[in-house]
């Protein structure tokens, strides 16, 4: 190999919510000595244009976030859910009865879900890999790689002399496009929606208490996550048609739009931040991992938006991958290896797949005007209402806390 070669023990191209935290995760992981390197397309640096995304942190991920020391600087922007009711009705009808309402905390103490906005966490993330000393490569991405029975070579730029890295492991955390899953022949199983997601941030006249509200619409589910500051992010499934005519209203005709779905519970409500959309398709990657190479996040799968799960999938990815890769580690074995890196793969495949295919089914079940179906639906959601031990284990769930929990989510060092 070239002398101009870079060397690592590990190469994570996609400097977004997946990629960060695995680098983390990995250098404490491996160690003082650990060569962690992030290669991102765009500037791996704070700040920049303002973003409309929030997400919905689970209690498990957020116990990783302690472990990584991420969370003492997320805290204070972090908005507990303590409470989650659920709708049912056309956009027509003057009162939404509340068909569900659960108390939000993992055995009533602690909550099972923190709404935290896109650019805190992102600032934090990128704070937490500069301290652990990542080497983040930014402003050209990774186009390709080759793996060979010593390691990986990877190419990063587009120029005619790209620059080099090699490292024992490969993993691409690069989107729901992912350039290197394509470069390593992983095809995916896909279909899209005909609905567009649409994001923003309202200012609320009342104070939100920290209650989420679903309201399931003929169109799509229109989600109230509760924000710091008496803040609220919107998360709106639209059909395609309709969702462009929105888009294309000023502030004060998608405001109107905003505030016939919102309900009056909490008042008047005003525009706190930008608009954005994205159109909504599912995807699930044929598999997880290759020799020296796997898939983490958004590269591994895409989900409806329609359980504000899409982050946490990517966190139990990088929690599990971590982890297996930890073990190799101290066992002296290739961290790189198919052997090592298919027990990621048999860890997530199967709550990959399956959170896919509820999360399909439910939009399919509450995206409809059908007076038959919402008439079954809303006998189901009357008869969960009444079934506390039912609630408890759906909040379990949302928190990341069933099932064979990676050690990272039990708030425990990888």
């Amino acid at each position: 190999m070239s002398s101009s070669v870079e060397r690592y023990d590990v190469v994570i191209a996609g400097g977004g919510t997946a990629g960060l935290p695995l680098a983390c995760a990995l250098a404490d992981a491996l160690g003082p000595g650990a060569r962690i390197a992030v290669v991102d397309p765009t500037p791996l640096r704070a700040g920049g244009a303002p973003d409309a995304r929030a997400f919905a942190l689970s209690a498990g991920a957020k116990r990783m976030l302690a472990v990584l020391g991420v969370w003492p600087e997320l805290a204070p922007h972090a908005q507990p859910v303590t409470a989650i009711d659920i709708t049912d009705s056309s956009l027509e009808d003057a009162f939404r009865p509340v068909l569900v309402s659960y108390d939000n905390t993992v055995d009533g103490s602690e909550p099972a879900t923190y709404i935290v906005e896109q650019g805190r966490l992102r600032e934090a993330l990128l704070a937490a890999a500069a301290s652990r000393r990542v080497t983040l490569l930014s402003g050209e991405p990774a186009v390709g790689f080759q793996a060979d029975e010593h390691g990986v070579s990877v190419a990063v730029g587009r120029g005619p002399s790209p620059r080099r890295l090699r490292a024992a492991l490969l993993v691409a955390a690069d989107g729901r496009a992912s350039p290197l899953r394509e470069a390593a022949g992983i095809g995916v199983v896909r279909w899209s929606y005909p609905q567009t997601g649409i994001v923003t941030f309202v200012r609320l006249e009342q104070p939100h208490q920290g209650r989420a509200v679903q309201h399931f619409l003929p169109s799509g589910p229109f989600a109230i996550l509760p924000l710091t500051e008496n803040r609220a992010c919107i998360t709106w499934t639209e059909n395609a048609a309709n969702a462009r005519e929105v888009l294309a209203l000023d502030d004060a005709g998608f405001l109107a739009e905003v505030e016939k779905r919102f309900g009056y519970r909490l008042g008047g409500v005003a525009l706190a931040g930008p608009r954005a959309s994205w159109p909504l398709d599912m995807h699930l990657a044929r598999a997880l991992v290759a020799d020296r190479f796997a898939l983490l996040g958004d590269a591994a799968h895409g989900v409806h938006p329609i359980a504000g799960q899409g982050l946490n999938l990517g966190l139990r990815d990088v929690a599990a991958l971590a982890e297996v890769v930890a073990d190799a580690a101290r066992l002296g074995l290739d961290i790189g290896s198919l052997i090592v890196l298919e027990r990621y793969e048999r860890w997530r495949r199967l709550d990959s797949a399956f959170s896919a295919a509820s999360f399909d089914a439910l939009n399919r079940l509450f995206s409809n005007d059908s007076t038959l179906l919402r008439s079954a639906r809303d006998l189901g959601l009357g008869l969960v209402e009444r079934m506390p031990a039912l609630k408890q284990f759906f909040v379990a769930e949302a928190a990341g806390l069933t099932g064979d929990v990676p050690r990272l989510l039990r708030g425990e060092p990888a």
